[in-house]
């Protein structure tokens, strides 16, 4: 392999991964020079492999404090056994440390995935005619991301360091060899930074566009003053909802930290299946990941719930990050029984907290174009994709970039449809 700049096997080193090892212990190692740093790559199979001091500092260095991607989430998930083998999501994640210390430099969330579920970026067409175009199987193959959440956030963790930005750009590079030795058919890393997606196309890398809804604080003080940037019309209907809620037998709780006792959490989840059993007949998350949050994460939550004569008959689930509300799950006692109540809850609530608290943005998900009258536009996010067959990559090249010009006018035509006064996007 030629060694780039900042990718280099050094002086009589030679790549030392081996895909049948690899296949056999799930783990491979690489030696690369990055820089002055000498960086090792692995695989190791739980988070619980990794130290959490270690794990997070590179969380709390080049990667941003996207709370998902904090040790403690990514163990929930594990322990609750709603990741893992049984479930189709078996960890593999990628630690890059320096050669000499065994310092752990940088780091990567990564499953081995058997099916496309619980990702929010679809490729199960892919998955067909990977079969169809080679006679090869599509799974098992590679995924980064954090199960079940399609919040944005990078996906390459880097401790901070003068070799930060090396350490990326070599681990980065390094992730092609990564999927080739593992012998999967390719690897997806999805809800990426824009800046991690352009990295990551120079290390061949296909890029694809999605979409979702976001509200965005312009520095309001108050609800009432982000209500002052909507036409009058989308204004009083508003006001309208949320009156309705108000004067109705329901009233809203916001509740974090030592707030969320274990009642609540034991609702929600009610809640939560109610919600995936008239929807999509599979819940993801297991009723321990619920109570583990509440153990060790509920500094990091906002539940926002509704009270009906002292009894709980609904819930929206949100985590806070250092820049951004991040919408999760909903669910209600009677489906929609209650007029408005879901947009109160998962919509109204979360933006009134982020003026409080002074963040830049609510992530709602996808889906909805409901949420634009509300306030939350039309907004692109990003995945990356390698495969291991050079001539599907370059089909599924052209295939993106069509798409990607349908997305962006998507986008734009329902960007058209904002309840914002002209001039006040």
């Amino acid at each position: 392999m030629e060694a780039s700049p900042l990718v280099s096997a050094g002086p009589g080193k030679k790549n030392t991964c081996n895909p049948a090892r690899w296949k056999r212990r799930g783990i491979c190692k690489a030696t690369r020079e990055a820089q002055d740093a000498q960086v090792q790559l692995s695989l190791v199979n739980s988070i619980q492999d990794v130290p959490t001091e270690e794990w997070d500092a590179c969380w709390n260095g080049k990667g941003g404090k996207n709370p998902f991607l904090q040790h403690k989430f990514l163990s929930c998930l594990e322990r609750s056994g709603s990741v893992g083998k049984r479930t189709g999501w078996q960890p593999q994640h990628l630690v890059a440390k320096e050669t000499t210390t065994g310092k752990l430099l940088a780091c990567m969330p990564l499953y081995l995935k058997s099916h496309s579920y619980g990702e929010y970026v679809f490729d199960h067409s892919w998955a067909s005619a990977y079969f169809q175009y080679g006679g090869e199987n599509y799974y098992p193959k590679l995924q980064s991301c954090v199960p079940f959440t399609p919040a944005t956030g990078n996906r390459m963790l880097v401790r901070d360091s003068p070799e930060a930005e090396g350490i990326a750009k070599a681990v980065s590079g390094a992730l092609p060899e990564v999927v080739d030795a593992l012998g999967v058919s390719s690897l997806h890393v999805t809800f990426n930074t824009p800046q991690e997606w352009e990295e990551l196309k120079h290390a061949g890398f296909l890029q694809r566009i999605g979409m979702q809804y976001h509200w965005k604080n312009n520095g309001y003080n108050t609800f009432d003053d982000f209500l002052g940037e909507l036409q009058q019309k989308k204004r009083k209907s508003i006001r309208q909802e949320r009156k309705k809620v108000a004067t109705s037998s329901v009233k809203i709780h916001r509740l974090t930290g030592e707030q969320i006792q274990p009642k609540h959490w034991d609702a929600f989840y009610r809640f939560y299946r109610n919600t995936t059993d008239r929807k999509w007949g599979q819940a993801y998350l297991s009723k321990e990941f619920f109570r583990l949050v509440g153990e060790e994460m509920a500094n990091d939550v906002l539940l926002v719930v509704a009270l009906e004569d002292e009894e709980i008959v609904a819930g929206a689930l949100n985590f806070i990050g250092e820049d951004c509300l991040f919408g999760r799950n909903w669910g209600c006692k009677y489906g929609d029984y209650y007029k408005f109540l879901h947009f109160e809850l998962c919509y109204y609530q979360a933006i009134e907290y982020a003026i409080e608290k002074g963040l830049p943005r609510v992530e709602a998900g996808a889906q909805g174009e409901h949420k634009i009258q509300r306030g939350y536009l039309p907004t692109a996010t990003y995945s990356s994709h390698y495969f291991t067959n050079k001539e599907f990559q370059k089909a599924v090249d052209k295939f993106l970039h069509h798409e990607k010009r349908q997305m962006l006018q998507t986008i734009e035509i329902l960007g058209e449809a904002s309840p914002f006064k002209q001039g006040r996007l």
